[in-house]
């Protein structure tokens, strides 16, 4: 039964359309990343392009909530892929003309909002196909979907970039959102129920902010000691890998795109080994455990600094960035998959939904700070990077040893 529900065509089109949304997206997005570090080779340029262009996702994602329960799921989709083609297509007919970086900051704020209203709508049709069992595996299925484009998209991005140029990329990521369209308006979704709002929308969000507020500072500190905590690591992990390591490679060590677009790959393999690693050892991983994962994160940085004191070829260098980047990547993913667990456990079901918003929020936020940030100490210290790792690799190690005593209590708090 549920085999045959995840062979239904709604479902078979919804996951198409993802594949070619992603692959437009994605490649886009890294082709973007690669014209404004080769034309400006500022760091703090392009982390502060990525920063920006996360704004509209942080600040817009509760109204995309709030569209995708209100209004026709099948025409929101079909809509926003729709413009998000045309956007593309504006933006690659306005690079000639001499606007390419204004274009492009343009490009990507426009779609981040675009992002804000199709995440949660795409998100809230699975369940309204699917059902019981389907429902697991087929969310399952979009997951793995979204965890497969991240890994090959960098790679081809790279690749095509480096063959084709940028020009060939835009129309290529045109096609894919028309084809994601053209799909969707053959799904056949069953109308909604909209209930009658008792109170009006500012009510209803105040009173969700003040229970999230009471919920996480009153009755559960510890949760929001938690999500700070996991925040901060973000914000050196994000840093260091989204920043770093694209300007490293190709602006200090002078390395391809496409060895860039591989590096990529390998931290999207590195981040799917975390969350195996967690399944793993479920029944073994306490919460006492994290503070040595972020201590173990502080001491990788710190030969991604010493290996730039010592004589090497860049190619050494980028070897052994992307094998301590990786080994980050894990550290962060089995850290963030076990304390979003461990806030699950606490969290009653009336709460859940307000809760993990505030997750997701809080780490959004953290990201573009440590983009930023980072994007400046690169580019400030580019002929000593070591001067970035070295400080940075000393405080993830200080946080996670401090961490320990948090860690060990909530152990016996059964977190």
């Amino acid at each position: 039964m549920a085999n045959s529900a995840l062979r239904s065509r709604n479902f078979v089109l919804l996951v198409l359309g993802q594949v070619t949304s992603l692959l437009g997206n994605l490649s886009l997005r890294f082709a973007l990343s690669m014209y404004i570090l080769e034309a400006t080779g500022s760091a703090t340029l392009f982390s502060g392009l990525l920063a920006l262009s996360m704004v509209p996702t942080i600040l817009l994602s509760p109204f995309g909530g709030m569209l995708a329960d209100r209004a026709d799921r099948r025409k929101v989709m079909v809509a926003l892929d729709a413009l998000s083609g045309l956007l593309v297509l504006l933006a690659g007919l306005a690079l000639p003309l001499g606007n390419g970086i204004p274009a492009i900051a343009a490009l990507l704020f426009a779609l981040s909002v675009l992002a804000a209203f199709e995440s949660p709508t795409v998100q809230a049709c699975v369940p309204q196909m699917l059902a019981g069992e389907a429902l697991l595996r087929g969310n399952a299925i979009v997951s793995q979907v979204q965890a497969v484009a991240s890994l090959v998209t960098p790679f081809l991005g790279g690749l095509f970039y480096a063959a084709f140029g940028l020009r060939p990329v835009f129309a290529a990521a045109v096609l894919c959102f028309l084809l994601t369209a053209l799909l969707e308006c053959f799904l056949r979704l069953a109308p909604l129920e909209t209930a009658e709002r008792p109170r009006g929308l500012r009510a209803i969000v105040r009173e969700d902010l003040q229970a999230s507020f009471r919920f996480l500072v009153r009755e559960e500190p510890d949760i929001l000691r938690l999500l700070l905590l996991a925040a901060l690591a973000s914000l050196f992990v994000t840093g260091t890998a989204v920043v770093g390591l694209p300007y490293l490679v190709r602006t200090v060590l002078g390395l391809s795109a496409e060895l860039y677009g591989l590096a990529e790959s390998a931290l999207g393999v590195a981040a799917v080994l975390g969350g195996a690693l967690v399944a793993a050892l479920a029944k073994r991983l306490r919460a006492r455990h994290l503070a040595w994962v972020l201590t173990g994160v502080g001491i990788c940085l710190a030969p991604c600094g010493l290996v730039f004191l010592v004589p090497a070829s860049a190619l050494a260098r980028y070897a052994v960035l992307v094998l301590l980047f990786c080994a980050c990547q894990i550290g962060g993913s089995v850290f963030s998959t076990y304390a979003v667990t461990a806030i699950q456990r606490r969290t009653p079901p009336a709460l859940m939904g307000k809760v993990m918003a505030c997750v997701s929020t809080l780490a959004m936020c953290a990201q573009p700070l440590g983009q930023i940030a980072y994007g400046a100490l690169f580019d400030a210290f580019s002929a000593r990077v070591a001067l970035v790792f070295l400080p940075s690799a000393l405080l993830v190690v200080c946080i996670g040893l401090a961490s320990g005593r948090f860690f060990r209590r909530l152990d016996r708090a059964n977190f």
